[in-house]
């Protein structure tokens, strides 16, 4: 091996292997701080990639989260509204059959009557509050819900995004509606007229039952997306983070072996810079 003070290739070996550490440890170190083991499309384009496009689904299941969580808010309220409708409604029809009884005299009557239209008109009261954010289902015209369920597009042939999504309609028990056959001036101030709202109580109590079942089937429906959506975006993180997540025990161990070299590295460099003062000794 010649000697030479112009090239000192062991100094230039060291100085490389040096480097490389450094460049190491300079990326062990960013991974302990920022927790990711691909954190830029420069460590992995492949897994990059990936987990940008899980995050964006992410982001697209956290607003479908929120879709059903208002939807399920509205749904709960009708819900409530209708129950408590539904037992007005029993009342009512009791008050119908007492006034019906031909035996009862007419202060009886009226007492009847007064207690019956009091009940009637907690109908419309019930009807009104039954409201979640400007929504009322309860109510005719008081709007439907309209949710998202997916992100899947429930059109796959169309070329514009149309989204899955589901509806809970508006139920209308208004006073003489279809629903509640109840007219908002109806009376049992005669056995006549008492003997007649039975009758018309009866078709209302069936009716209700349907709106009861289709409040309650929405409501279901809406709490079981919501738990699939919630178990869907834990695994899409889980996911992402099996892609992108370092682990922290590695990096800790190469930390530490880094660490050793780093220091041998510059011990190594420093013997190397030295051989050429070996030189001089030659003209001694």
């Amino acid at each position: 091996m010649a000697f030479s003070v112009n090239t000192n290739v062991g100094a230039m070996a060291a100085l490389q292997s040096l480097n490389e550490t450094n460049k190491g440890l300079s990326q062990v170190q960013s991974r302990i701080n920022t927790g990711l083991k691909v954190a830029s499309t420069k460590d992995d384009s492949a897994s990059y990639t990936i987990a940008q496009g899980l995050r964006g689904d992410m982001g697209g299941l956290n607003a479908v989260s929120s879709s059903l969580s208002r939807a399920k808010s509205v749904t709960d309220v009708a819900v409530a509204g209708a129950e408590q409708i539904s037992d007005v409604v029993n009342q009512m029809k009791a008050k119908a059959y007492q006034a019906a009884d031909a035996g009862i005299d007419t202060a009886t009557r009226d007492a009847l009557n007064s207690d019956f239209v009091a009940l009637r008109d907690q109908i419309t009261t019930i009807v009104k509050s039954s409201d979640f954010n400007g929504t009322n289902l309860l109510k005719a015209g008081g709007g439907t819900v309209t949710a998202l369920q997916s992100l899947q597009d429930s059109n796959s042939a169309s070329t514009t995004w149309d989204p899955d999504s589901l509806s809970v309609a508006n139920q209308g028990l208004d006073l003489g509606g279809s629903t509640v056959t109840i007219a908002s001036g109806a009376t049992i101030s005669t056995q006549a007229t008492a003997q007649a709202m039975i009758d018309t109580i009866t078709t209302t109590q069936g009716n209700l039952k349907t709106s009861l079942s289709t409040l309650g089937a929405a409501s279901r429906k809406i709490d079981a997306q919501s738990t699939f959506t919630s178990k869907l975006s834990d695994v899409i993180e889980g996911g992402i983070g099996n892609l992108v997540d370092a682990d922290l025990a590695k990096e800790s161990a190469k930390l530490q072996a880094l660490q050793v070299k780093q220091q041998l590295g510059v011990q190594a460099l420093s013997i190397a810079n030295q051989a050429p003062s070996t030189i001089t000794s030659l003209f001694r």
